[in-house]
């Protein structure tokens, strides 16, 4: 009797459990569906007080007036896709092999090195936004999205996240394959990189989320419209004191969000997939 009753309790706790996370998931999803919703009203729709969440007609004028607007929306769609792919490969590129070296190979001054990585992450990018906006200057490589992409190829954040999942990784197979006569590249190509599944979509999701919604850095480097990103041109449809077209403002915010949760919804399953999945556990 005692166990059912064990059981009984469980059930309800976890009862409470999911229907609390089904509040939280449904408070963070409103703001997307008031987004989506807000697409498809007219202006004097979207400012009526007081306001009902679904419109009276699901009318896709403010989606074509979004690539009819004086942006070239499609351009920066592309100019933005370009910058966070090309970030996001060679981030997990870089921080990758930088992390397999400060994680499985010794050398003089490593763990100096990893803590002069470490100090980077405190520095904001305005502080260093001069410098690179000189250097790109005498380049050419101002309003060019691929510039905006060569200052985040790699990040201290990403090297560190990387280096600590490989520290969790257990160390018998490399030490095999080092007596087998393997190379260090083929022991990271054959062992270590499998088993980095879950890290390496975490990073992957993080970094393609925030390079996407890089608003600050791209605001000083890319000034023209056919080279600027979508946070700039978000700004430029919002108009000055926000006098914009509130519901074309949110169809162009609905298209920029898109790739984002496409990405996350494709990579969640890697992530559960690279967790249960994984070929080495402690």
């Amino acid at each position: 009797m005692s166990m059912m009753q064990t059981n009984t309790a469980r059930h309800w706790v976890d009862r409470a459990i999911i229907a609390v996370m089904a509040l939280l998931a449904i408070g963070m999803l409103l703001p997307f569906l008031w987004l989506i919703a807000t697409s498809f009203r007219s202006v004097s729709e979207a400012y009526k007080l007081p306001p009902s969440f679904f419109p009276n007609n699901l009318d896709f004028v403010n989606y074509a007036k979004v690539l009819a607007s004086r942006v070239p929306f499609l351009q920066i769609y592309y100019n933005s896709l370009l910058v966070a792919l090309v970030v996001t490969i060679g981030q997990l590129v870089t921080c990758t092999l930088a992390a397999f070296a400060f994680a499985r190979l010794n050398f003089r001054g490593r763990d100096w090195l990893f803590i002069a990585f470490l100090v980077g992450l405190m520095f904001p990018a305005q502080v260093t936004i001069l410098p690179i906006y000189l250097g790109y200057a005498k380049l050419g490589l101002l309003n060019q999205p691929i510039g905006l992409a060569l200052m985040y190829l790699t990040s201290s954040f990403g090297v560190f996240l990387m280096r600590q999942f490989m520290l969790s990784q257990p160390k018998a197979l490399e030490e095999a394959a080092l007596m087998d006569g393997a190379g260090y590249f083929k022991i990271f190509w054959r062992i270590s990189l499998p088993q980095l599944r879950p890290a390496l979509s975490a990073l992957g999701i993080i970094t393609f989320t925030q390079t996407w919604n890089y608003y600050f850095q791209a605001k000083v480097l890319l000034g023209k419209n056919e080279s600027m990103t979508l946070p700039i041109a978000m700004d430029v449809l919002r108009g000055y004191m926000a006098a914009g077209n509130l519901s074309v403002v949110m169809a162009a915010m609905s298209m920029a969000v898109l790739p984002v949760i496409l990405l996350f919804l494709i990579a969640q399953k890697f992530v559960i997939e690279g967790i249960t999945m994984s070929g080495i556990k402690n």
